[in-house]
């Protein structure tokens, strides 16, 4: 890991590591966030979301559209009236490679998907890399953090969020990894990615209830016009598969909102809520 260096201009302290090496995947920036409570002190320990698109998260001049997610305000709020644990966040920057990282790669597998694989392929330049990618935050950055960073280890403090391609790979990292992650927050999940192969993937591979937790919303407008209709199957898989709403499993729909970062900042409060509710028990250290 690169040395990191601190930010001043933000709510808390980013701590920005360049250029992160794996064995996986291509290097990228990670920013390491810390609340204005932050204590690194012996017996202090904080939960983890590991969020991706990390560029978008923190600082405008950074994210897409020059709009970003204000994590650190929503956050920060949200731990100091005490609706939430305190958390530390991992934002980890996409590359040039994005859809091909962020496109869940085992339901593009098997001799039945050849033709879906090759449009992938073509339309992407080259298949899907995903595995990787999620190798790279399970097998090499999640040990690194927990090494450097007072957090809660396991599974049950250890959360996944992002938005559009970024939800679907939330979602996909938790069906390849329930051992390790607790809970994702899927806003505005691409569905229609690989012709809505994840709507099957989902069938077998969404992982037991009641030990994990899930969360989805998506607008009606723009891009996320077009999700109700997959939202609405993945919707049943979850009830089939024993989630109860409002308990293990929220669907949102918002009503005008569109596929933007202005979007996902308006309602940021909800996902990070229902991940980091502070009734959750937590693991002991």
């Amino acid at each position: 890991m690169a040395d990191a260096s601190r930010s001043s201009t933000l709510i808390g302290t980013l701590d920005r590591h360049v250029a992160v090496a794996s064995s996986f995947v291509e290097p990228r920036n990670v920013g390491v966030w810390l609340p204005p409570e932050y204590d690194p002190s012996p017996g202090r320990r904080y939960a983890t979301i590991y969020a991706h698109d990390g560029q978008n998260l923190f600082e405008p001049p950074n994210a897409f559209g020059g709009v970003d997610w204000g994590l650190d305000a929503t956050l920060s709020c949200l731990i100091r009236q005490g609706q939430v644990r305190q958390t530390i966040v991992v934002g980890i920057w996409n590359t040039a490679e994005r859809w091909r990282e962020y496109m869940p790669q085992k339901p593009l597998e098997g001799p039945t998907r050849s033709a879906d694989r090759d449009r992938f392929a073509e339309q992407n330049g080259g298949q899907p890399l995903s595995d990787g990618y999620l190798r790279f935050i399970v097998e090499e950055l999640k040990p690194w953090i927990d090494a450097n960073y007072p957090t809660l280890p396991g599974r049950e403090s250890t959360y996944l969020i992002g938005s559009s391609m970024g939800g679907l790979i939330s979602l996909y990292a938790l069906c390849e990894y329930p051992h390790r992650f607790g809970a994702a927050a899927c806003l505005s999940t691409h569905w229609p990615a690989g012709e809505g192969l994840m709507i099957d993937y989902l069938r077998h591979a969404l992982p037991a209830p009641g030990v994990h937790r899930i969360y989805f919303d998506y607008g009606t407008e723009t891009l996320d016009a077009g999700y109700e209709v997959w939202q609405r199957q993945a919707d049943q898989i979850m009830r089939t598969a024993g989630y109860r709403t409002g308990v293990d499993w929220i669907t949102s729909k918002f009503v005008g909102a569109e596929h933007s970062e202005r979007a996902w900042r308006d309602r940021l409060h909800l996902p990070l809520r229902f991940l980091l509710q502070p009734s959750m028990t937590p693991e002991p250290m």
